[in-house]
């Protein structure tokens, strides 16, 4: 199949590369609007009774949750003082006359209602409404306009903004400018590897395209899903980072093995259907592990995941499409001319026998030390694992100096309790049973950490009950609180909701649904290197040096964002003592699936010398010489794209950064360096064994 593409695309190259630069236009015009369409919200389990409270909230009783918390500082007066109320109820009324401002609610126009006043009393809460979904798009802009016009001196009062529009428009608005940032040191850095890598300028421009074909492809599906969905401003980071990574690693493999058969004085034509049927299978097979990979975050029930799910799945197949219908057309036309611009002579034809092979054989000398060693460093990088502990990403995410995070810290640090995100308790046909709601809500109360229950309120056959609690509401500590109001027997047709519940039914949600999650990364996985390779062994083998190489990387971001060290190397933020859930999901589903990209890579190649009829540790030798180059060249610029994101102020950004750029020095280095070759030596032949009923579903290379 991939032979015969091979001679299409050199049969109609002309039109495949007019085909595929307007498309690249076509998918960047459309997919510039995405931008405008991406939101910051997408934690919550639409299935859970948090979701259900929500939704009872807002479509039954036109209630929602502030748009924007005003905390309004008196200084040294208390905020009953009469000139303080007298200001502060001005600032009210001009605010409730701002553009999409529903409603207000303040300490001063709610009678003073003791939760929207400080412990100290010289600061007071105004409560902002919007008209809309608190975290949508539109709380975001009325939160850029309040972060704009009402944080700072307003009326001879201090205020500062906070809540959930000012903190979504600020993680919006930094992500956006990191990612700008991150572009702009990522891509020139890497067309200096690629030229250093390749040793030609025209060689090295070839991942540019496809790495950009990828990502504006990408970002055109997005939109797509926009039109049906709810999509995350995070997304857009992920598309960046595997749209660059992706397009290098196919394009690398793809570019390097044409050049190779070049060299070997086959025809341009040849050339290019070699290249398909050898590097074009492998990049097709290896896209479709880091897909199935991928497509894992979609079985989550949080839009969040499930958008970087979407972002992964379309950024991998259109990386896939343009190395292998956009690339091959584009060589077949400039032929020998791909080695035009030489920077380094050496790179352009690598030795058959070179320092890889070397590395290969006095790695397979010693095959039992060298496991025995690398599982001991894999360990003690895994080890501070122990400590590890998981929370959401709130306004701590952004710099300390922010003012959102300043405004947040402050409500937490002035105020007893939670006022604008409080526990909102539903019972549905409550309202004959009210002594026993009245008893609920005394026991609701002497649960720790909440602060304050307001009096049951009848709303028709139902009842409402307000509590606030202490704490931040998406942490582990507000996940406790819930659990335990949920562990008092409550009258029939209770539902516990609000933020706190909200991430508790999140973090609830992602560890039901991760065993599937893992079942399917796992299984589809042994399969597809199953059938790629003929083998039983290896795709175990894979799978498991895969997790011993992700246990590792949790444990040094464990260490790093949790503990507080390296704060020098990956710039200062703020410690929360967990790591967001949804990120080290994302690190971990990202990881798996790269690490599997070259694994196949590596396979690939070890096993067409295999086929060649060379023995198990010449096969692997020269396997490894003529693929690690190329798997090292690409961990390093896919790490060098994905560590330009430890620049973002946000820590989930910095994070997944540091995660994956590691992660993939590691998989190039200790396990496709030291671990593979080690363990091919042990297994010997057994590597390519397979029961003979199994070999017919394998593919024939």
């Amino acid at each position: 199949m991939f032979e015969k593409l091979g001679h299409f695309i050199v049969k109609h190259r002309k039109g495949a590369v007019v085909l595929f630069i307007v498309g690249i236009l076509v998918a960047g015009g459309v997919g510039s609007m995405v931008f405008n369409r991406l939101d910051s919200a997408g934690y919550s389990d639409p299935k859970s009774d948090s979701y259900k409270v929500y939704e009872y909230l807002n479509n039954e009783l036109k209630l929602s949750d502030p748009v924007v918390v005003l905390l309004v500082d008196a200084g040294s007066k208390d905020v009953t003082d009469p000139e303080v109320t007298q200001k502060a109820l001005a600032l009210e009324a001009k605010i409730s006359k701002e553009k999409d401002v529903s409603k207000t609610v303040s300490f001063w126009s709610s009678g003073q209602q003791p939760t929207f006043k400080s412990s100290d009393g010289k600061a007071a809460y105004i409560l902002v409404y919007g008209t809309g979904d608190a975290f949508s798009p539109e709380s975001q802009k009325m939160g850029k306009f309040f972060s704009k016009n009402y944080d700072g001196e307003v009326g001879g009062l201090t205020v500062y903004a906070g809540g959930v529009g000012v903190v979504g428009h600020a993680i919006t608005e930094k992500i956006s400018k990191d990612l700008t940032i991150s572009e702009a040191i990522s891509i020139p850095l890497t067309f200096i590897l690629l030229a250093f890598v390749f040793g030609a300028l025209v060689a090295s421009a070839m991942p540019l395209i496809v790495g950009v074909a990828a990502i504006l492809g990408a970002f055109f599906i997005l939109y797509l899903f926009t039109l049906f969905t709810g999509v995350s401003i995070y997304a857009l980071n992920l598309t960046t980072g595997m749209g660059l990574g992706l397009g290098i690693d196919y394009a690398l493999l793809i570019v390097n093995r044409f050049r190779e058969e070049l060299h070997h004085g086959k025809s341009v034509e040849d050339s290019v259907v070699t290249t398909m049927a050898s590097a074009g299978k492998t990049v097709f097979y290896s896209g479709m592990t880091v897909l199935v990979t991928l497509f894992s975050l979609t079985f989550f029930p949080l839009p969040f995941l499930k958008s970087f799910g979407y972002a992964g799945v379309s950024v991998v197949a259109i990386a896939v499409v343009g190395a292998l219908f956009g690339l091959p057309p584009i060589l077949a036309l400039i032929g020998h001319k791909v080695d035009k611009g030489v920077i380094r002579r050496s790179a352009i034809t690598p030795k058959e026998d070179g320092r890889w092979a070397q590395t290969a054989r006095f790695v397979m000398k010693r095959p039992t030390a060298v496991v025995v060693l690398s599982l001991i460093v894999l360990g003690i990088l895994a080890s501070p694992i122990t400590n590890i502990k998981f929370s959401q990403g709130d306004s701590r995410m952004l710099p300390a100096s922010n003012p959102a995070a300043i405004a947040t810290a402050l409500m937490a640090e002035r105020f007893p309790g939670q006022t604008g995100n409080p526990v909102e308790i539903i019972v549905r046909n409550g309202a004959d049973k009210l002594d026993a709601i009245n008893t609920y809500s005394a026991q609701v109360k002497a649960v720790p950490g909440i602060v304050a229950v307001i009096p049951p309120v009848v709303i028709g056959k139902d009842v409402r009950v307000v509590a606030y609690e202490s704490m931040l509401p998406r942490t582990p500590e507000a996940q406790k609180l819930i659990h335990a109001i949920r562990d008092i027997k409550a009258p029939e047709g209770t539902l516990v909701g609000g933020v706190a519940a909200d991430y508790t039914d999140s973090q609830d949600g992602i560890s039901k649904t991760l065993p599937w999650a893992l079942g399917w990364v796992i299984l589809s996985v042994l399969i597809l290197i199953f059938i790629f390779t003929g083998s039983i062994i290896l795709p175990i083998k894979a799978v498991i040096l895969n997790f011993l190489s992700l246990g590792a990387t949790m444990g040094v971001l464990t260490w790093v964002f949790i503990d507080g060290h390296l704060q020098w190397l990956v710039g200062s933020f703020t410690l929360t003592g967990t790591l967001d859930t949804s990120i080290v999901i994302l690190i971990a589903v990202v990881v798996f699936g790269l690490s599997m990209d070259y694994e196949l890579f590596l396979l690939s190649r070890i096993r067409e010398e295999h086929l060649s009829g060379k023995t198990n540790v010449e096969s692997v030798a020269t396997g490894l010489q003529r693929s690690a180059r190329i798997i090292t060249a690409a961990a390093v610029l896919l790490a060098v794209v994905f560590a330009a994101f430890i620049t973002s102020g946000v820590t989930s950004i910095k994070s997944m950064g540091f995660g994956v750029a590691l992660a993939v020095i590691l998989d190039a280095s200790i396990v496709r360096g030291l671990l593979v070759p080690a363990l091919m030596r042990l297994f010997g032949e057994r590597n390519w064994w397979a029961p003979k009923w199994m070999q017919r579903f394998t593919l024939h290379h």
